[in-house]
């Protein structure tokens, strides 16, 4: 099995994008908290999650197939299968927890934070209700498909409101890391 470490190498060697890394991080959080509450591998949930993007920077045009071919070169199977299924028009089937956990949380991690980015307050008083507002709001995030987050919910076989609310909670406790605690105020 692939070390956290192993799999920072290289995420590395292929991004150097700071708001991607970002989200390589996020997911890599939220991923390993649903494996700790499903009782699944969390090292493995954490590495998929923190890899799922690797290849995006440097082979946006190949992406996902870059890494899914190093996984596989280290025999990295399980890993692999679920970063090719990480977007639901690739057409790759479902096949594991690991699978439905990915897709489910990439998008909406990645949205969660854009919603968290635009608040004074960032994820501090973040609630999931303003989330899904903001989800009907299509200017808003506009590269976020939310057919995407709604699909990954349904694979998953969580309620998106509670869904929005785990990951809100993962992120919040991780929020100095992410540089998502609230910003000091101006004022004198």
């Amino acid at each position: 099995m692939m070390t956290r470490e192993e799999a920072l190498s290289l995420l590395k060697g292929m991004t150097t994008s700071e708001s991607l890394l970002r989200h390589a991080r996020t997911v890599e959080l939220v991923m390993e908290a649903y494996a700790a509450k499903l009782g699944e591998n969390t090292e493995e949930w954490a590495v998929t999650g923190l890899l799922h993007d690797a290849d995006y920077q440097a082979y946006p045009e190949q992406h996902p197939n870059v890494i899914v071919q190093l996984l596989r070169a280290k025999g990295e199977e399980k890993i692999a299968h679920a970063i090719s299924a990480h977007y639901t028009h690739w057409g790759v089937p479902y096949e594991t927890l690991l699978d439905k956990g990915l897709i489910a949380c990439d998008e909406l991690t990645g949205f969660i934070v854009a919603c968290a980015q635009v608040r004074p307050q960032r994820l501090e008083g973040l609630e999931a209700r303003s989330v899904s507002k903001k989800l009907g709001t299509k200017g808003f995030a506009a590269s976020v498909d939310r057919d995407e987050v709604r699909k990954g919910a349904e694979l998953f076989g969580v309620d998106l409101q509670e869904h929005i609310s785990f990951i809100i909670a993962v992120l919040q406790q991780n929020q100095q890391e992410l540089q998502l605690e609230p910003q000091e105020s101006t004022n004198a």
